[in-house]
Formats: C-alpha cells, sequence, structure tokens
C-alpha cells in the first residue's frame, strides 16, 4: 500500500491464532499429523474456531480518526514504523519519534476503545524500512524491539514492498533480526505483509518469505495486498482477492510444508477501499461481503483493509481538500461501511 499522511502502504494479524509449532513433532501426543506445521510456518492454536477470522483494519499511529472502531475491530494495525532517514532510528511516518507524547496519547485511545490487541507494521511504500538502513542484524533487532516497547506491543506486521522487496541484503538482514528478537521475545507475533496478484505472490515475497523461515523465524501469518494489479486487470475486484487469496494459499503450503486447512489459516487479506491509484480498479462494498463470506469460509487468520481514515464517503470534488487516496474512499458509502462489512 502507500504511506498516506503521506500515503498507504498494506498489511496486519491478531489472529484466530497464532502459537507457531516450533518443536512440534508427529510424536506429540494429542497432535493431528495433517495439521502439524514445522518451524518458522504460519500456524494458529489448535483451539481456534476454523470460521473466526479476526478484523484488523490499518489505522494511522499518529492521528486519530473518528472511524478508527468501525466494525469493532479485534487488532489494530499501526501504520507506519519506517526509519529516520538513512539511519537506523526508527520513527512513526518519517514525522514523530517512536516515544512521542501525542502518539502515546494516540495508542492509549486505541487500547481504551475495546478489546483489540495492536500491532506495529514495520515499513510501506514511503521512507526506508529499518532494514534498509541498520548496520547489523542485532542494532536491527533493539530498533524493532524499541518501537514495539513504545507502543506496547507484542505483535509486529512488516509490510515490505518496492525496491525494499528487491532488496535481498535487507531481506536477508530483516529475517535474521527478527529472529533473534524473537529469540528474546519468545511471545512476539510477526506476520508479513506482501504484494500479490491474481497468480500468485511473485518471485521476491516468496525468496523474503524463504528467507525468514530459513533463518528460523516463526511466522504467524502472510497478509497479502489485493490491490494495484495493474491496468490490463478490468474485471471484479472482489474476485480478484479471492483469486489472489487462492493463488497465495497454494504458495504457503509449499513453502511451509502446511496442511490445507493451516495455509488457510495462516493468510491474512486487505484490500485496498473504494477507489485505488489504478483507474480500473475500485473495491466495492458488494466486494467487501463477498470477501468476508470467504474468509470466513475459509477460516482466513484475518481480514484487513488500508484503511479507517478511508471509510467515509468524499464531501467535495476538490482533490486539495478531500482526496479519495488520502481521506475518503471516492464512493457512494455511509461512514464505516467498510469496515463494518469486512468485519462481517
Amino acid at each position: 500500500m502507500r504511506n498516506l499522511l503521506g500515503r498507504p502502504a498494506a498489511a496486519i494479524v491478531s489472529l484466530v491464532a497464532a502459537a507457531t509449532c516450533a518443536g512440534c513433532s508427529s510424536g506429540t501426543s494429542g497432535s493431528d499429523s495433517a495439521d502439524a506445521s514445522p518451524h518458522g510456518a504460519p500456524s494458529p492454536g489448535a483451539t481456534a474456531p476454523s470460521s473466526s477470522s479476526p478484523f484488523a483494519p490499518y489505522v494511522s499511529a499518529t492521528t486519530a480518526s473518528d472511524l478508527d472502531a468501525a466494525g469493532t475491530p479485534s487488532a489494530y494495525n499501526l501504520a507506519f514504523a519506517i526509519a529516520d532517514g538513512s539511519s537506523c532510528t526508527p520513527t512513526w511516518n518519517g514525522t514523530h519519534a517512536i516515544g512521542d507524547a501525542k502518539v502515546k496519547q494516540r495508542i492509549s485511545a486505541l487500547e481504551a476503545s475495546g478489546d483489540a490487541t495492536l500491532r506495529v507494521s514495520f515499513g510501506g511504500a514511503s521512507g526506508k524500512e529499518l532494514a534498509e538502513t541498520c548496520g547489523s542484524a542485532s542494532a536491527l533487532a533493539d530498533a524493532y524491539a524499541a518501537t514495539l516497547d513504545a507502543a506496547g506491543a507484542t505483535e509486529a506486521d512488516f509490510d515490505i514492498e518496492g525496491d525494499a522487496l528487491k532488496d535481498s541484503d535487507s531481506v536477508t538482514l530483516r529475517s535474521k533480526a527478527i529472529a533473534l528478537l524473537q529469540k528474546k521475545r519468545t511471545g512476539l507475533k510477526v506476520s508479513f505483509t506482501l504484494p500479490v496478484m491474481p497468480s500468485g505472490l511473485d518471485t521476491d515475497s516468496v525468496a523474503l518469505l524463504e528467507s525468514a523461515n530459513d533463518q528460523g523465524v516463526n511466522v504467524s501469518s502472510v497478509n497479502i495486498m489485493t490491490m494495484n494489479y495493474g491496468t490490463s486487470y478490468t474485471g471484479d475486484m472482489g474476485d480478484y482477492a479471492i483469486t489472489s487469496a487462492k493463488a497465495a494459499h497454494a504458495q504457503l503450503a509449499d513453502i511451509f510444508a502446511l496442511s490445507d486447512r493451516n495455509a488457510w489459516r495462516g493468510l491474512a487479506v486487505t484490500p485496498m477501499l473504494g477507489t485505488n491509484d489504478i483507474d480500473n480498479e475500485t473495491f466495492t462494498l458488494s466486494d467487501a461481503a463477498q470477501l468476508r463470506a470467504f474468509a470466513e469460509k475459509e477460516g482466513l487468520a484475518w481480514v484487513s483493509m488500508w484503511s479507517t481514515f478511508r471509510d467515509q464517503e468524499c464531501s467535495s470534488a476538490d482533490t486539495s481538500s478531500d482526496d479519495p487516496l488520502a481521506n475518503c474512499s471516492g464512493v457512494q458509502q455511509s461512514s464505516g461501511a467498510f469496515g463494518n462489512a469486512l468485519a462481517g
């Protein structure tokens, strides 16, 4: 997605589960060998109902919206933590220090709004992800840890796209840093948010997941950004989201050696609500209902959207005051309608 405020990026977790199965074996008492998952694979807890797919929208880490609570989210993805310029210092959106008092007030208000957990989303489409600027895995792990502590979060999402996704050195460094961090914080849940096409994840995204798996990262879920396919894709965005999910599901099953069920339960989906910066891509309320029904049928890890602050009808045709790619959806709707539809 793109970093708006700025612009958006994509991504999510709070899962119906997310305890990975490091240390599980076919000889473990009470295990189901058909659903057992290898070290590092997305894997929900055994008691998680297969029909449960929490709603976890992206929210601004710096600016409150009256629409944040629409759909009663189970988790919030705080967007975005990125590097301060070319340094290894984390910031919120490149504009606020991680300990900024206003951001802390913002986080406290989100926590007080219900039972939702908080997930820090690192990366996005703007600025530098910390793996591109930190010089070592230990320094990078410390930067991630400091950000999580500032937010009081135990879940981390890594929205990796654009040049960062093609930078193999930073991909490897990130995997090593996350593995280090999870050794110190055994309860840390990690998700990756990645671009997707109706044909599935591209080779760079697959390489990133293989890198995480090789380094022993425990991955709770993989969140696909069902958007920005290109001008040649002129069909229905709800259908494309489901087609993309089915293709990614097969890839997750292969990469992590997952059963069919656990591959679904390790997959999350994030559409861009309403209009997109590609003219023919409009994700409607009907598409949202279609995706929600699919998520419940397959038992997806979670469903998200970019983003809460866009979940309202534009009130002006003047994009200097109402930009459908920044603070409204560009389609006819009631405020919070996409959140309600995607939450089910």
